[in-house]
């Protein structure tokens, strides 16, 4: 049986208890701010997603901007994790960590911000083409968005997680794409990780049903093979076992008296590429 709990006002609601926290005008008012402060950090990003730029400067501004605003990056000492976000290229799933690698023409890039400001939480991701990126590789990052955008649909009171994950599974899966089963979006809001887990892969009709005040991420890991994944030795990157591609697209989104707000639309109408 699920359980939903009404966030009061002042409630600080930083316990990962089982229960799905309703929140009201509060909570939907701090997550635009961190939302738009996510948003704005990638919409930063897009000039300096080039040939030759290592992650780590990317890392670098992501840091410095969030710091800028009054935020923190929740990634950093996050379970130990040392950047302030997640860069992933090309066969990385998700969780790949900035270093002195340097991009190449034709590369896909995820890129994974999560600005706390005033305790809330702004979590997104999109993709960035690198250069001259060969047709099957963005074709698979426009279906990404393309499933992304389709799951937000369902996104609406009534429904249930299921519809949502229904509709990003069929749309992948009618390009002969594999949906990632090992990871899944989650709730947020002053908790970085809360419940309830967002599937990607589903029936429709099943799975905890939407209420409006509950906040959560929809972020569709879509591979060009296989869906299968692995981590590697350093305990955080997760790669497809076949090495095929991987694209992913994240929204941390409110639920609504008639459907969804998305937190972290770009202002610039950076949503998904070419910028």
């Amino acid at each position: 049986m699920t359980n939903y709990v009404q966030v009061a006002p002042g409630d600080r609601a930083e316990y990962r208890d089982g229960t799905i926290k309703l929140h009201g005008p509060e909570g939907f008012e701090g997550m635009r701010k961190a939302g738009r402060l996510a948003a704005d950090i990638l919409d930063a990003l897009v000039p300096h997603v080039v040939p030759g730029v290592t992650t780590q400067e990317l890392d670098d501004i992501v840091y410095r901007m969030t710091v800028d605003a009054g935020g923190v990056p929740a990634t950093l000492g996050y379970r130990g994790y040392t950047k302030s976000c997640c860069i992933s290229i090309n066969h990385v799933v998700c969780h790949g960590i900035p270093s002195e690698k340097p991009l190449k023409d034709g590369d896909i890039v995820n890129i994974d911000v999560t600005p706390t400001l005033d305790g809330w939480h702004g979590d997104t991701s999109r993709m960035f083409l690198v250069g001259d990126v060969p047709l099957k590789a963005r074709r698979l990052v426009e279906v990404t968005y393309e499933c992304l955008m389709l799951g937000l649909e369902q996104a609406k009171p009534g429904n249930r997680l299921g519809d949502v994950a229904h509709a990003i599974q069929s749309h992948a899966e009618k390009h002969r794409y594999g949906v990632v089963r090992d990871f899944c979006g989650h709730g947020l809001g002053k908790l970085f990780h809360d419940s309830p887990e967002v599937i990607h892969a589903g029936r429709p009709g099943t799975g905890v049903e939407l209420k409006p005040g509950m906040f959560f991420t929809v972020e569709p890991m879509i591979n060009l093979g296989k869906p299968d994944c692995k981590i590697l030795e350093d305990g955080w990157t997760a790669v497809t076992r076949d090495r095929s591609l991987s694209a992913q697209f994240e929204h941390s989104i409110g639920i609504t008296e008639d459907g969804c707000e998305i937190f972290t639309k770009s202002p610039k109408g950076f949503d998904a590429p070419p910028y």
